[in-house]
């Protein structure tokens, strides 16, 4: 040890005389420090316009654009110029014999320029340590262990790229071409991960080669220990390749030798490569206040709960636009979605099986017109260079399961556990496509206990479930690429009659905008559904309060004659001199305004502490109602009611129209016209023995509707899907859709100025280069004049 020392200090001390590294330190000290002062400025500039932060340690030295996230580009070209000369210069210059004839070992050579590297290494961690130290005075309840996680990520990538640059050094004389070569190697590994992936092994060990994205999990504050174990590796196997490299010109060691020695080497990298890889031998720390990288405490019962074997197979339709999911080059960054999972589960199986099926994909239709389902697979087969004979063809994959009836040939995962249970998870048709947690956790939890079914009620003119329409509740309800739909978020669903009885299996009946009143037999039915405790939600329209009222009246609740209307609210002066401005290119372009029958509302407080849900559209989104009936309700039915949404006090139950459309329509209270602010849901509830009934009741029916769900209300932010989660989440009594909350970020508030943020630009961008800049000349004036 004391030799290796004495190589690092000799090796430290000359890397310090050499203006290459004091060049890197003040260059990467300004760069860091230019990014540093810009995120501070950033925060602080939307704290001065009262914008309020979360996760800020996170944001500014993690996360996907944090501090530590941008260093790593700098030292994939600042190791190299560092490295370059570690052994070249030695070889050059002929010092090398000097080292061969004195009593020192290859390792004892290498390990003392590595640690010298390594030593550098920390003073430009001190660096950004100093960065560290700021944020840790100045953020508000800062995430400690988040910023050191991070910092271990960047100083472990820096020992494998200095690995690397020293074994490079080691291959020649030319200081220029080890810095190529370092810097070519790392190109290698950089890309590696995509190479061979159609192969099932080698793939294994290419993706797990791959240095992309290998920190990404400690900027992130997690620590893996297949990714600490990742970087040994690397620098284990560089170092070895450079002691045997060393050997080879110290003892003229025959190439076969040499051969074998690397083969070893690289033998042994590769069975730890494959044996961290597997499930069951990785280890974690999440580093966050929030636990951002863990599965919720909800989804960790439900794993905990699925004993035995768990295989989620997906089925891959090559002619579907999401087919690019079961192509072979992808199925490590897949496998890597359910990691969180897997986690907790180690013995989850997954298994892909490609197929091609009728399905609509207007891509390929454009791409291939006149072309038949089988033509055009062998179109894709060829273009993705896919194994024909790994292809199911319509007869083959209908006769393993079927996927026509309910997915539609749409690419869709199959789970199943071993005791037999099966489940469907979907991919969606929005911007994230894959399922979150709550939609897995649910479909998981499907799998292990009953959960609520969903009657929906028809025979009288209800809104339709079964097949898509502006009307009607399709996606409400069951429809697959709908992240929303109940079927998706845990429920299952069936449409019933009141010619008998309702199953016992219902948990929750909708009556969505009954058009025919019930018979008689249909109301003693549903009068026995509603003593048995039956969950309900009924859904009123304008126009409907003749039918619907038997049905609501047992709840003490009416829908109030006419439609609401809701007027455009005046602006104010100083709004309107704003609006006033030169808006340059966007001059005379005007709002859409909404139309004075679509009653905006948020949730009011008790719909919130109901149900979390509803707390979700605070402050920004809005649910809409177009043609809204208002409710009315007494309390003396026995239920406790709860308003869930209200209208503001403007709005008026018109009477005199049944259109708004080129109509002036004004408020007459001589009609019979009542202005004030109207319920427009409530949430009923009563104790029925040991269990609470539960009831939600709207005035609007088009605003589940397939319709409103998918129509763009510019420049409304509206969210109505929060109130089919929110309702029904209360309904089942917090069963599903499963709560993944976290706790709160608490490093919300940086605790500096604009002064503070202007003292902090000059003093990273001047001071502190300035004074490395000050220490550089003095050491070299110093050498100098001794």
């Amino acid at each position: 040890m004391k030799t290796i020392f004495k190589i690092a200090k000799t090796e430290l001390r000359d890397l310090f005389y050499s203006p290459i590294a004091w060049l890197i330190l003040i260059i990467f000290t300004f760069q860091t420090g230019m990014l540093f002062t810009g995120m501070i400025s950033d925060i602080v500039r939307s704290q001065s316009m009262g914008g309020h932060g979360a996760n800020l340690t996170l944001g500014i030295f993690g996360g996907q654009r944090g501090l530590l996230v941008a260093v790593q580009s700098y030292l994939y070209l600042y190791i190299p110029l560092l490295t370059m000369g570690l052994m070249s210069r030695e070889l050059g210059s002929g010092s090398i014999k000097l080292l061969y004839s004195s009593p020192i070992t290859n390792t004892q050579i290498i390990l003392g320029k590595y640690c010298a590297m390594l030593a550098y290494g920390l003073v430009l961690i001190g660096v950004l340590l100093v960065y560290a130290i700021y944020g840790m005075c100045t953020i508000e309840n800062v995430d400690i262990p988040v910023i050191l996680t991070g910092l271990l990520g960047v100083y472990l990538l820096l020992c494998a790229y200095v690995a690397i640059g020293l074994f490079m050094s080691s291959l020649t004389s030319y200081q220029i071409v080890a810095a190529v070569g370092t810097l070519a190697v790392l190109a290698v590994l950089t890309y590696v991960k995509g190479m061979w992936q159609s192969v099932p092994f080698v793939r294994e060990i290419t993706y797990w080669f791959g240095m992309t994205g290998r920190s990404d999990n400690f900027m992130n504050g997690m620590i893996c220990s297949e990714d600490v174990l990742y970087f040994i590796v690397v620098v284990m196997l560089f170092l070895l390749m450079t002691i045997v490299r060393l050997q080879g010109r110290r003892q003229k060691v025959s190439w076969l030798m040499s051969f074998v020695k690397y083969a070893g080497v690289w033998g042994v990298a590769i069975v730890l490569a494959f044996v961290s890889s597997r499930p069951v031998f990785k280890c974690y720390y999440d580093a966050t206040h929030t636990k951002i990288n863990t599965l919720t405490p909800n989804s960790q019962e439900i794993i905990n709960q699925l004993e035995g074997g768990l295989k989620i197979t997906t089925y891959v339709n090559i002619l579907d636009k999401y087919n690019w999911l079961g192509f072979p080059k992808n199925y490590n960054d897949d496998v890597r979605r359910f990691e969180q999972y897997t986690r907790f589960k180690p013995e989850i199986d997954m298994e892909y099986v490609l197929y091609y099926d009728t399905v609509k994909n207007d891509y390929l239709e454009r791409a291939f017109p006149g072309m038949s389902y089988e033509e055009k697979a062998k179109k894709v087969i060829e273009m993705e260079k896919l194994n024909p004979q790994k292809i199911l063809t319509p007869e083959q994959i209908r006769a393993k399961v079927d996927l026509t009836t309910t997915e539609g040939n749409r690419t869709v995962r199959l789970l199943e556990r071993e005791s037999g249970e099966k489940t469907f998870l979907r991919l969606y048709d929005d911007y994230q496509i894959f399922p979150f947690e709550s939609e897995i956790t649910a479909a998981l939890k499907r799998m292990v206990m009953t959960l609520p079914t969903i009657g929906f009620l028809s025979g009288h003119g209800e809104r339709e479930t079964d097949r898509p329409g502006d009307r009607n509740y399709c996606m409400f309800t069951h429809l697959p690429m709908m992240r929303q739909a109940l079927v998706n978020q845990g429920f299952d669903y069936k449409d019933v009659t009141l010619e008998k009885e309702v199953p016992a299996e219902i948990n929750i009946l909708v009556i969505a905008e009954m058009r025919e009143p019930m018979t008689e037999i249909e109301k003693v039915n549903f009068d026995k559904y509603v003593a048995r405790g039956g969950n309900l939600v009924i859904i009123g329209e304008p126009g409907r309060q003749g039918v619907m009222g038997p049905v609501l009246e047992p709840f003490g609740v009416k829908l109030v004659d006419g439609f609401l209307i809701q007027p455009e609210k005046p602006k104010d002066p100083e709004q309107e001199k704003q609006d006033n401005v030169n808006l340059g290119p966007f001059a005379g372009f005007v709002a859409p305004k909404n139309p004075i029958d679509l009653i905006v509302t948020q949730p009011t407080k008790e719909a919130e502490e109901m149900s979390y849900v509803f707390g979700m559209m605070r402050p920004n989104y809005v649910a809409v109602m177009p043609t809204a009936a208002g409710l009315e309700y007494t309390t003396d039915k026995g239920f406790d009611v709860v308003p869930l949404f209200m209208s503001d006090s403007t709005c008026w139950n018109e009477l005199e129209n049944t259109e708004i459309v080129d109509q002036e329509v004004v408020f007459n209270p001589d009609a019979g016209e009542v202005q004030k602010s109207y319920p427009l849901a409530l949430a009923l509830s009563r104790k029925m023995g040991e269990r609470e009934q539960k009831i939600i009741i709207l005035g609007d029916a088009d605003c589940l509707s397939d319709g409103e769900l998918t129509r763009n209300r510019n420049p409304l932010w509206a969210a109505n899907y929060v109130i089919i989660q929110g309702s029904f989440f209360w309904l089942s009594d917090g069963e599903v859709p499963i709560d993944v909350r976290r706790p709160y970020a608490i490093d919300r508030k940086l605790f500096v100025g604009e002064t503070g943020a202007e003292i902090l630009n000059y003093a990273l961008l001047g001071v502190f280069p300035g004074l490395l800049l000050f220490l550089a000349l003095f050491i070299w004036l110093r050498r100098r004049g001794r």
